[in-house]
C-alpha cells in the first residue's frame, strides 16, 4: 500500500463527506491538499501525517481531525495541559516516583513559542487544541517542523518543579514507544494515560454536605451499560431531592447525550429544592457539552458552572465516524451533521432525533473558575466536598 491510498480516503472526507469544510475558503483547502499530495507522492509518512493534520484542521471543528496516535512513535513522555501550562505527568525516561513538573522549553525554545506554531496543525477551539496538542511535544519529527528541532540525536526539555527549581531532561531520540501507549485517541486529561473508571455514573453521599455524581463517559456499550447506569443514577437522585448536588463531567469526551435525558429530568425535578453545580474542564467535549447545555437551559440560575472553559463551543459539526487510513494506520475523524445549541438552529444535516432536542442556549459562561494543580494533588473526594460546602 502507498500513502496515495491514504490521500484518496482523506480527499473523500474533505471534498465529499464533511460539511464543515463548506465554510473554508476553497483556495486555502486546495493549497493544503497540494502539500498533502506532495508528501504522499514522496512517501514521507511523518510529513504526510503533519500535512494531513493541517488540512483537516481547517474547519476549526474539533470533531474533524486527523488522529496520528496509532501511526507514530514518540519519546516516552506523557505531557498534559493543565490550565494553560503543560506538565510532564508520566515518563519512561525518568524514575516513576519523579514529581510532576511543568514544561518550560523544548530544545531551548520556549514551549509557548512551539505551541503557537503548532496551532495550524490542531483542530477545534483553543481549548481543544490544548487537549490534543501535547502529543506533538514528544514527537521528534513534529518538533522539527515546529521550530524546535534537535541539534543532534537527543531532545532536551527544560522542566520546573513545584518550588520553581529548573532542570534539564535529555532524552535519546531513539528511545521511542508507540504513541498510543501514552496518548489515548479519546484524550481524557488524566495524569496516567489509562483511565479505568468502574462505573459510568458514580454517586457518593457526603453526610451533612450533599451528593456528588461522577459521569466519566457517555459512550454506550453493547450491554447498554450507559443506559442502565443513567437509570440507576436518576432513581438515586430522586431519593436525595433536597441536598446540594455536584455533577462531575471532567474528562468526559462525549457519546450519546440522548441516553442521559432521564438523568437530566431527575435533576430538573428537584432543582427548586437544592443548589446544583457542574464541574467541567477542557476535556469535557461533544455530548458532555450538550448535557451541560440542556441542564443549564432547564435549571437556569440554579445551576453553577465550576471549572474552566470546555473543549468546544455550542455550535459544531459531529456525528460522522472514523476511517483508518490503510497505509499509515492513522485515523481520520469526520463529521456529517450540524449541532447548533447556541442559536437552536438546524439544517438538512441535523439528525431528526437531535433536531427534536435542539435548544437555544446562547452561551455557557463559567461561574467559578477553578483548575486542579497537578503538582498539589487533591483527591476527587476532597474536591467534591469542598465545592459542595460552598453550595450551602
Amino acid at each position: 500500500m502507498s500513502l496515495v491510498e491514504d490521500l484518496e480516503q482523506i480527499l473523500d472526507v474533505v471534498v465529499r463527506i464533511d460539511p464543515s469544510f463548506q465554510a473554508v475558503e476553497p483556495g486555502i483547502v486546495e493549497a493544503c491538499i497540494r502539500d498533502v499530495r506532495r508528501d504522499a507522492l514522496a512517501e514521507k509518512e511523518g510529513e504526510f501525517l503533519l500535512s494531513a493534520m493541517r488540512l483537516l484542521a481547517l474547519p476549526a471543528n474539533g470533531h474533524t481531525r486527523l488522529i496520528p496516535n496509532d501511526a507514530i512513535s514518540v519519546l516516552p513522555l506523557r505531557f498534559v495541559t493543565v490550565g494553560k501550562s503543560v506538565f510532564l505527568t508520566k515518563s519512561g525516561a525518568v524514575p516513576s516516583n519523579s514529581p510532576i513538573r511543568k514544561l518550560i522549553a523544548v530544545n531551548g525554545i520556549p514551549v509557548e513559542q512551539v505551541e503557537a506554531v503548532a496551532q495550524s496543525y490542531l483542530a477545534g477551539t483553543p481549548q481543544r487544541k490544548r487537549v490534543v496538542g501535547p502529543i506533538l511535544l514528544s514527537w521528534p519529527l513534529a518538533l522539527s517542523h515546529l521550530g524546535a528541532a534537535s541539534a543532534g540525536d537527543t531532545t532536551s526539555y527544560l522542566m520546573q518543579d513545584a518550588e520553581g527549581q529548573a532542570d534539564t531532561m535529555v532524552v535519546d531520540n531513539s528511545n521511542i514507544v508507540p504513541a498510543s501507549q501514552l496518548y489515548p485517541r479519546n484524550e481524557h486529561g488524566q495524569m496516567d494515560p489509562v483511565w479505568d473508571f468502574k462505573t459510568l455514573a458514580d454517586i457518593a453521599v457526603w453526610p451533612g454536605i450533599g451528593l456528588s455524581v461522577c459521569l466519566p463517559s457517555f459512550l454506550e456499550t453493547d450491554d447498554n451499560r450507559l443506559s442502565r447506569s443513567i437509570a440507576k443514577a436518576a432513581a438515586q437522585l430522586r431519593s436525595y431531592a433536597a441536598v446540594p448536588l455536584l455533577i462531575d463531567v471532567r474528562g468526559n469526551t462525549g457519546g450519546d447525550f440522548l441516553k442521559t435525558l432521564p438523568l437530566i429530568d431527575a435533576i430538573a425535578e428537584s432543582s427548586n429544592k437544592r443548589r446544583c453545580a457542574v464541574l467541567v474542564d477542557k476535556f469535557t467535549f461533544s455530548a458532555a457539552i450538550v448535557f451541560v447545555a440542556i441542564l443549564k437551559h432547564r435549571l437556569g440560575r440554579n445551576l453553577i458552572l465550576v471549572g474552566e472553559e470546555m473543549g468546544d463551543g455550542l455550535k459544531f459539526f459531529a456525528e460522522g465516524g472514523s476511517v483508518v487510513l490503510p497505509s499509515s494506520g492513522a485515523v481520520v475523524r469526520y463529521s456529517t451533521a450540524l449541532h447548533d445549541w447556541a442559536s437552536g438552529s438546524i439544517d438538512r444535516t441535523t439528525p431528526p432525533e437531535v433536531a427534536e432536542q435542539i435548544l437555544k442556549v446562547g452561551k455557557l459562561e463559567i461561574d467559578r473558575h477553578w483548575t486542579a494543580s497537578p503538582q498539589h494533588v487533591e483527591s476527587p473526594a476532597e474536591t467534591y466536598q469542598r465545592i459542595l460546602r460552598e453550595l450551602h
